[in-house]
């Protein structure tokens, strides 16, 4: 059976602090939850109701054990999650320093599991039948995981989709993943021919086509053949092009607690509106107000919120609500 949202790459053990507004080194207790940005965006689509599965590597330890559990949890398929034998599963520590400051740190050198993917052995019936396929730059940054994607790609090619099937790349750009942003840029420009939905704000966007203006970026990504350009735009919420429109959605104000998490969620929730047929801008109405529900809570996968909160949020915001 054909999942809805099948994505690939990054997992992690996340290790938040439980004391808000502290510097890492003054941090005294922390607590660990299930992270990596494709596999948030499964978990959130999960939650909105998709058969969800995530493509991954985790190393052979006990934090593996973890992230299966988690993702049973979440009711994330994980028949395509293995293990290496030599790397560790990574840790990613944040410091949490509202409503702005939400510094990482990757424990993943000088290479992860999930970058330990191979070609050969993807099931590639699976990624073709995907309603929904997910990918992220930081995919890209190493190999083997590298031509693991390229080969995904590449088996799922833009001509020979159905209606109602979508390839996403997220822009996720992660300047410590890579040498060069031309090396990004390099990589980014070998799988876009096959991509139908691109999703990055202005730096990502910058890497992936250039620098320039939303409406700019989104053109360049419309020519190399992107159905669906997203353009995040910070505080002025977020921008849809197509070739027939240009939708902007309005930010979901809210209290920020930790707003690493809030891209995933729009992620997993845009998904959804995709896979659902709404018009454009409501899709993205959807999408923002699970991002905004997300920032406002301290932890990314446990904190994705369902369709039930996401339209209570709305509704309160005189924004309209989708059957």
């Amino acid at each position: 059976m054909a999942h809805d949202v099948l994505t690939i790459g990054r997992i992690s053990v996340d290790i938040y602090p439980e004391q808000i507004g502290a510097a890492l080194e003054d941090v005294a207790t922390f607590r660990k939850y299930l992270g990596g940005s494709p596999t948030n965006v499964a978990v959130a689509a999960a939650r909105h109701g998709s058969d969800s599965a995530v493509i991954t590597r985790t190393g052979k330890d006990p934090f593996a054990t973890y992230l299966h559990r988690e993702l049973a949890k979440f009711a994330v398929d994980d028949r395509f999650v293995t293990e290496v034998d030599v790397w560790p599963t990574p840790v990613t520590f944040c410091a949490i320093q509202p409503p702005e400051d939400f510094p990482l740190y990757f424990y993943r050198t000088p290479t992860a599991p999930d970058w330990q993917i191979k070609a050969e052995e993807l099931d590639l019936e699976a990624i073709r039948s995907a309603r929904i396929f997910w990918s992220t730059v930081t995919g890209l940054a190493q190999e083997p995981s590298r031509a693991a994607h390229v080969q995904a790609h590449a088996a799922r090619r833009r001509k020979d989709l159905q209606p109602g099937q979508f390839t996403v790349l997220d822009l996720d750009y992660r300047p410590m993943f890579w040498d060069s942003e031309q090396e990004a840029r390099d990589a980014v420009a070998h799988v876009l021919p096959e991509v139908t939905v691109a999703i990055g704000n202005d730096t990502e966007c910058a890497v992936a086509v250039g620098q320039g203006t939303p409406d700019e970026q989104a053109d360049r990504l419309l020519e190399a053949g992107v159905e669906i350009a997203v353009v995040k735009l910070g505080s002025e919420g977020v921008m849809a092009a197509t070739k027939d429109e240009r939708v902007i959605s309005a930010p979901v104000p809210v209290e920020t607690v930790n707003g690493l998490g809030a891209g995933d969620a729009f992620g997993g929730a845009f998904c959804h509106g995709l896979l659902s047929g709404w018009p454009l801008e409501q899709v993205l109405d959807y999408a923002n107000a699970s991002g905004a529900i997300v920032a406002s809570r301290l932890s990314c996968a446990d904190a994705m919120p369902t369709p039930d909160e996401v339209k209570a949020l709305l509704a309160e915001r005189g924004r309209t609500v989708l059957a």
